[in-house]
């Protein structure tokens, strides 16, 4: 794991204020010599902190005017299951989902694993991407038991309403994340360079029996989704 420097403490610190009412979309950014005295720092160390959240999408610099703020990444909590048009509304985006692909097709070993699918039995798959201001930020793959909806259930963008509509109650979900890069296929579904830094999730939905009725694989673009977990200390 590399060093942490003091740009990137102050980069971090600075980027969860962003999207606050401290600074505001579309709001202007301090110089950077009352950065540097607020964080007792030298220009050219707010400089470089200040460079990284350009790099990131969060600020922009206008010539000869200043930083103004133009997004913030779009926080939740791991604890929770989320809508991800709502999360990206939050973050002062406009949401919008496109489907690459809808198919019924047979489960493969592992599926049937996961679903406790019997020998030949098929699931609906879904390809999908939401999208904020335009710039795919989740690309999605989903399964579900074809015996529970079909592609003529599948309508609206939340699969956890999709699955309401037929009297099936999500209640809880496994995920598992993991870091990856992004090959040349997730490169082009996310409009991001090859190897570019990507958050994976696997997830499992459990209905109100216990019963697991979707498996998903996410790719998410890491500058735009913070994941967050909130931890409670054991007593020692």
């Amino acid at each position: 794991m590399g060093r942490t420097t003091l740009a990137d403490k102050i980069r971090d610190e600075l980027s969860s204020e962003l999207g606050t009412e401290q600074f505001p979309l579309g709001s202007k950014l301090p110089n950077e010599q009352e950065l540097a005295n607020r964080f007792e720092v030298s220009r050219a160390t707010v400089r470089e902190a200040v460079r990284g959240l350009v790099e990131s999408g969060l600020v922009s610099r206008v010539h000869g005017s200043g930083t103004y703020v133009t997004g913030s990444p779009a926080r939740h909590s791991l604890e929770t299951t989320l809508s991800y048009t709502a999360m990206i509304e939050a973050a002062g985006f406009a949401a919008e989902l496109v489907l690459l692909g809808m198919e019924t097709r047979a489960a493969d070993e592992t599926e049937r694993a996961q679903l406790r699918l019997p020998a030949g039995g098929q699931v609906l798959a879904v390809e999908r991407v939401r999208t904020a201001d335009g710039r795919p930020v989740v690309y999605s793959r989903d399964r579900v038991p074809a015996h529970l909806i079909g592609p003529d259930d599948f309508r609206g963008p939340s699969l956890y309403r999709v699955l309401e509509s037929v009297g099936v109650d999500v209640r809880t979900a496994s995920a598992r994340l993991v870091p990856v890069t992004a090959d040349a296929h997730l490169a082009g579904v996310l409009r991001v360079e090859p190897g570019t830094p990507l958050l994976r999730i696997e997830q499992t939905d459990m209905d109100q029996n216990g019963r697991p009725v979707a498996v998903s694989s996410e790719w998410h673009v890491s500058d735009v989704f913070e994941l967050r977990i909130h931890r409670r200390a054991e007593s020692r």
